[in-house]
């Protein structure tokens, strides 16, 4: 049996084809080729087209078609992976009512913010395990105070994949750790929370279907299945937002695990079997994939906006024509800490690990007659590790305590001086992994499927190829203390 997974990013969508038994992958495919574009037409707004998604899914699947692989006919089941917290909405015939407000759009933060107020701190930490925020329910309450037109044409609330699944098979769903991911679902009680759709004025009719998540969530239309050369009636059985998704792909599922991931986002995510929360909500719990009644397993889930996006800014900067190895290149011919140069990675948004502040990125101890373009890259990637160890600090306050971090072997984790200082800085052995979203989707959708009893069989079969362990803890140590001195200063400054 082949699975397809399909992994909804931010920059690109990702389709890779895999064989069920062995979970080796056939194929594999990105589009578009070049980094999608944010729309930004205020500063602290950031949207997508959902239906450039759509049409860059159907490219991807098309493009791992022409490797030639695999026989197209034998898939039996997908599974997606999207970018977490995005609010797509669409009318009664399942038309898009507008761009999709991405999960770095800051716009919501007050109104979030206000409903945290009017539920009561304690109950909102207590059921939603989070406050309202700047999450998708808040989105939501953005569009309708904004845009009342829009929102009296709203049929239904999606996530990414699920409008993405929306649109292979005419079915809306959705499960509870996606409207946990939203801030819609109440731990407490087991269910949609009242308080939030009472306190935002919503219509629980605009909420999809709930559905376990490893089960059917519709079958393949025959007009999509012809348009993408599959079998018509293969069914989406997974959805699941690109952490949780993560994790599963690394087979974090049970407490103390831990994953992270450094995109265009970083994250670190671990499981706990405790109904635990920040007072602060600088970091945020969800149902993990495995999620049920009777085995709570929650996603402890904490993000840096501006990691990833940071190290393509340099990129750029640098010369649009340098890959990322010549990047990675660059920084490693420069010493450890940069002759000084700090880097703070923080301007990609409201930044939840430091209260929703907006502090901008900021490039610190710049000496013309010192510093090089490779002194910046060192600086950055160093200053993103910076930013993993003040947020693991966090969760440690939070009660999680990894020894071992699993990570796949992509984006800034193929560069050796930010795994380095990774792994340095926080004191832990990384764990690396082959396979990405995608792999974890088209697993996910082997379990959903039936074809592994359990999402614990399906990760027992995965195997480490590498390892990072941690080294010169002194000299990082100091750089992290002048690294956070510095941010100390920039946090006190808006004060």
């Amino acid at each position: 049996m082949l699975l397809v997974g399909i992994d909804l990013g931010t920059s690109s969508i990702k389709v890779s084809v895999v064989e069920a038994d062995s979970q080796s992958i056939l194929a594999t495919a990105s589009y578009p080729e070049t980094e999608a574009d944010i729309i930004s037409v205020q500063p602290g707004w950031a949207e997508q087209s959902p239906e450039l998604w759509w049409d860059h899914v159907q490219q991807a699947i098309l493009k791992c078609h022409a490797s030639k692989s695999y026989d197209p006919t034998a898939i039996g089941a997908i599974g997606i992976a999207y970018q977490m917290h995005g609010l797509v909405l669409v009318d009664k015939d399942q038309q898009v009512l507008r761009n999709s407000i991405i999960w770095c759009d800051s716009r919501a933060v007050a109104i979030g913010e206000n409903a945290f107020q009017q539920i009561g701190p304690d109950r909102s930490l207590a059921h939603l395990l989070n406050s309202p925020g700047n999450f998708t329910a808040s989105k939501l309450a953005w569009v309708k105070a904004n845009e009342p037109a829009i929102y009296e044409k709203i049929d239904q609330v999606l996530l990414p994949g699920d409008f993405i699944a929306m649109k292979m098979t005419g079915e809306t769903t959705t499960t509870a750790s996606a409207l946990s991911e939203g801030v819609f679902w109440d731990f407490k009680e087991n269910q949609l929370s009242g308080d939030v759709m009472k306190t935002y004025g919503f219509n629980k009719l605009h909420i999809p279907e709930l559905r376990p998540l490893f089960s059917s969530h519709g079958q393949l239309k025959s007009v999509v299945a012809d348009r993408l050369q599959l079998k018509a009636g293969i069914p989406v059985t997974y959805k699941a937002g690109d952490q949780p998704n993560n994790a599963l792909s690394l087979n974090v599922l049970e407490p103390g695990e831990v994953a992270t991931t450094a995109g265009t986002s970083g994250v670190i995510y671990g499981v706990s079997d405790v109904l635990s929360y920040d007072p602060q909500s600088r970091i945020n719990s969800f149902a993990h994939v495995n999620y049920s009644e009777e085995l709570r397993r929650i996603g402890v889930l904490l993000c840096i906006n501006g990691t990833g996006i940071f190290n393509r800014w340099i990129k750029n900067l640098a010369g649009s024509s340098l890959s990322y190895a010549a990047l990675n290149e660059l920084a490693a011919g420069v010493t450890i800490g940069a002759n000084g140069l700090r880097a703070l990675p923080f301007g990609n948004g409201a930044e939840r690990m430091l209260n929703n502040r907006i502090i901008g990125g900021h490039i610190q101890h710049l000496d013309f007659n010192i510093h090089t373009t490779a002194h910046m890259v060192r600086a950055v990637q160093e200053g993103i590790a910076c930013s993993f160890r003040y947020g693991l600090d966090i969760m440690r306050e939070n009660g999680i305590q990894p020894s071992v971090v699993r990570a796949g072997k992509a984006n800034l984790f193929l560069s050796e001086v930010f795994t380095k200082a990774f792994a340095t800085l926080n004191q832990v052995s990384v764990e690396f992994y082959e396979g990405d979203g995608s792999f974890g989707a088209a697993i996910g959708a082997g379990i959903g499927a039936r074809y592994y009893a359990t999402a614990q069989e399906a990760g027992s079969r995965r195997k480490p190829i590498g390892v990072m362990e941690p080294d010169n803890q002194e000299t990082y140590e100091n750089i992290y203390q002048d690294w956070k001195a510095l941010l100390d200063q920039r946090l006190a400054s808006q004060h």
